[in-house]
């Protein structure tokens, strides 16, 4: 029997599949496609995704890829500066094209010994107490533990779930591709700056390879999104925005994305769960969706490997959903207000000049880049310091710095007093005493998603939030 079933090869599902592997758990990715989509629908990384890449290591592969751009100015498109003392080591948004993430975290996932399967589709699934059987277009079954749909906002598994996807459908279509244009970079740059002054969903931009990726309104709502435009829809929505299509030729690819924001009513059936885009979709405003994915996974996978290790406590798989369910939540809300601001209607321009007035004050410039960049995320593990249930920014460290520390996934104990001990738990958690002095506690419990479970000195208290995270003593 297999572990655990990834249905979908996405970013969201290899990221899951490194976290599982990291625990020694089996992992399948199942993958439909036969060959790596050239569709690069993200065009890069915020902050936490960013801090989650260093603290498995994988920071390096993504920066040389990859180039630095400073936070801010993506809250609804509206250009600011970066918010000073951003709490964290990595104060800046990674340009990296979906494909090449894509690529990175499968070849992340490959090395530590999951297995990728393409060109196999799912279509049916059953569950029974010990585990779930899949069943492929071609006929053939597969068993597992547990089974987790990382297949999409068309999510396969949500659908014979039953699980219901309420929200709003989309109203607006968008049309992006990657093609040739013949007209001159600098009357290109001149269109792009004149006509987002009023059409924000307009722009081409220049490739490295001398190609151009371009964005343009569509004409209406596609009744099916997963079957790309035309070239000549395409070309003619440019005339009707532009003014011209800017000898646009030779398409590499072409696609189209809605603003629906629908958001999975549960996140776990039994021995099922969801996660990435098949558990919320939204407008792309702000970047987001790719990143929430990643963030879901980084969540849900060191919880699914201590149930599969048989030392979870019996609420920890649970807690995926009870975390990550409000903050797709909140992005949804996010993502709406951003659509929002971007209307061209009297109304919704009015508030988006007060808006931008009031981003001018350094905490409203925060506040919403910490929203969009997730390092803002607190999760509620009830009254506490100011730390619990937030992630902890990388510090140094008196031998090296904390997320080089955090890269087993394991869980993690820094004690400045030298009284403290999780010697129990030393299968695992890992004990740090040189904490350095940024660390704002005398103790914190890190779980092995870098959020705080406990801040404090008492040894007692300490006792009770290992066993809460991590089970019993062994």
């Amino acid at each position: 029997m297999i572990d655990v079933i990834v249905a979908g090869g996405g970013p969201t599902g290899t990221m899951l599949a490194a976290e599982l592997r990291l625990h020694g758990v089996r992992v399948v990715v199942l993958e439909q496609d036969a060959e790596p989509t050239k569709i690069v629908r993200s065009l890069g990384l915020h902050v936490r995704s960013i801090e989650i890449m260093d603290q498995r290591g994988l920071l390096d592969r993504f920066l040389a890829l990859g180039k630095e751009y400073p936070v801010g100015g993506f809250f609804a498109g509206i250009p600011k500066p970066p918010p000073r003392h951003l709490d964290t080591a990595h104060p800046y948004t990674l340009s990296i094209p979906q494909n090449l993430t894509d690529r990175l975290l499968l070849e992340h996932a490959l090395e530590l010994g999951a297995e990728l399967r393409r060109e196999h589709r799912l279509v049916g699934l059953e569950q029974d107490p010990d585990g779930v059987t899949v069943e492929l277009a071609d006929g053939a079954r597969l068993r597992a533990r547990y089974l987790v749909g990382c297949d999409g906002g068309r999510s396969t598994v949500r659908k014979l779930l039953g699980v219901a996807f309420p929200g709003e459908p989309s109203r607006v279509d968008t049309l992006l591709g990657e093609m040739e244009l013949t007209a001159d970079l600098a009357t290109i740059t001149e269109l792009n700056t004149e006509i987002r002054k009023t059409q924000l969903r307009f722009g081409a931009g220049p490739l490295p390879d001398g190609g151009f990726r371009v964005v343009v309104p569509a004409a209406g709502v596609a009744e099916d999104r997963g079957t790309p435009p035309d070239f000549e829809e395409f070309r003619a929505q440019l005339r009707a925005t532009a003014g011209t299509d800017l000898g646009a030729h030779s398409p590499r690819w072409l696609s189209r994305f809605g603003d629906a924001t629908r958001q999975a009513e549960r996140y776990r059936v039994g021995r099922v769960l969801l996660a990435g885009d098949a558990a919320h979709v939204h407008p792309p405003m702000g970047g987001q969706g790719l990143n929430l994915g990643i963030q879901d996974a980084f969540n849900l996978g060191w919880k699914l490997a201590g149930v599969l290790a048989g030392w979870a406590p019996g609420d920890l798989l649970d807690s995926y959903e009870t975390e990550r369910h409000p903050v797709a939540a909140d992005v949804l809300l996010s993502t709406r207000a951003q659509v929002q601001l971007m209307l061209l209607e009297p109304g919704p321009r009015a508030v988006r000049h007060l808006l931008s007035e009031l981003m001018e004050f350094d905490e409203v410039s925060r506040f919403l880049t910490e929203k969009i960049t997730a390092i803002g995320v607190r999760y509620d593990f009830g009254s506490g310091p100011r730390l619990l249930g937030r992630r902890l920014r990388d510090i140094p460290l008196d031998g090296g710095r904390l997320y080089e520390r955090m890269r087993a996934g394991r869980g993690l104990l820094l004690d400045r007093t030298g009284r403290l001990s999780a010697a129990g738990w030393a299968d695992r958690v890992d004990q740090v005493h040189d904490a350095g002095a940024e660390l704002d506690a005398p103790a914190v419990l890190l779980r092995p998603d870098g959020h705080v479970a406990w801040a404090g000195a008492d040894q007692d208290e300490l006792t009770a939030q290992l066993a809460r995270w991590f089970g019993a003593a062994r």
